[in-house]
């Protein structure tokens, strides 16, 4: 791998970070994809950056295809490419971007997972408030659930962003971007009760000022939060395709489907498009669908 330049890659790297302001998530999976590319090309003997042609991007594009990668996943890939490149002109470490003509798949629309309210009854009694940590899971997941909040942004919250008086929230999103979410009085039971019982406990002598903690009284990364999600869910005895990220899309779909309207809802997920948001009016319609038919009688 080394015949393709380290320097370049790194460069690109800090760019993302100081310039673009991406978070550490997306330029982790920017650097995979890198190197997935890098191999690749290496196995059809080419060994440098600006000896990358077009006809080389669309062979690229077509093993993607080959290995199965779902159409979002050969798209993530594509842009990052196509990203990477439109840098290394501008540095002017190369010639030419092989991958400004590709032309992806058209992705078929796709509507998020979601759990039903029935659903997030079950997670929630999943928590038991008999324990330190399951006392903490459960302010975990309400607050997750009632602030739609990714589970990045959870694992950075600090105490200073938390306002009881006023029952919201500081979130710190995506491009460093800022925005004020309200939460109810489940979420506010839930965090006092973790607050008053647990967390203490948990820090001992540590000292920092995050919010949620591991076991150890460390600070509760990303990774942590995906786990014990993970854990609730399966206590939970759910079955079907399930991620954490579902918590942001059932937040999202049940305030629309009681009556929300879609620009208030992109504000509380942090979208910077309104497209980004009406994915969920197709979940919505759907549900409205399914109830008409389900209790019409002429359906």
């Amino acid at each position: 791998m080394k015949e393709f330049s380290d320097e370049l890659v790194y460069s690109f790297i800090e760019y993302l970070q100081i310039e673009k302001n991406y978070s550490q998530y997306t330029i982790d999976f920017y650097r995979k994809d890198i190197e997935d590319f890098i191999l690749f090309m290496n196995a059809q003997g080419i060994k440098a950056f600006p000896d990358v042609e077009y006809s080389d991007a669309r062979l690229y594009v077509t093993d993607l295809y080959n290995r199965e990668y779902a159409r979002s996943s050969a798209a993530r890939k594509i842009s990052c490419l196509r990203s990477f490149f439109k840098f290394l002109l501008r540095e002017k470490k190369a010639k030419e971007n092989p991958f400004a003509l590709v032309i992806q798949r058209k992705e078929g629309t796709r509507l998020p997972n979601f759990f039903y309210v029935e659903e997030m009854e079950l997670l929630f009694e999943a928590c038991s408030p008999s324990t330190l940590l399951g006392k903490r899971n459960l302010a975990l997941l309400e607050l997750l659930y009632a602030t739609g909040i990714r589970v990045s942004e959870c694992a950075n919250i600090q105490l200073k962003d938390v306002d009881f008086d006023f029952g919201t929230l500081l979130v710190k999103g995506k491009g460093r971007k800022e925005r004020y979410v309200p939460f109810g009085s489940f979420a506010l039971d839930a965090l006092q009760a973790y607050l008053d019982d647990v967390r203490e406990q948990l820090l001992g002598i540590k000292e920092h000022q995050y919010l949620f903690l591991n076991a150890r009284g460390g600070h509760l990364t990303t990774r942590g939060i995906r786990y014990i999600l993970n854990k609730i869910i399966a206590e939970a005895s759910l079955t079907g395709k399930i991620h954490p990220h579902m918590l942001r899309h059932s937040f999202a779909t049940h305030l629309l489907n009681n009556g929300a309207d879609m620009r208030t809802v992109q504000e509380l997920l942090g979208h910077a498009h309104l497209s980004s948001t009406q994915v969920y009016t197709h979940v919505t319609k759907e549900h409205l669908r399914k109830t008409y038919m389900n209790y019409h009688p002429r359906a």
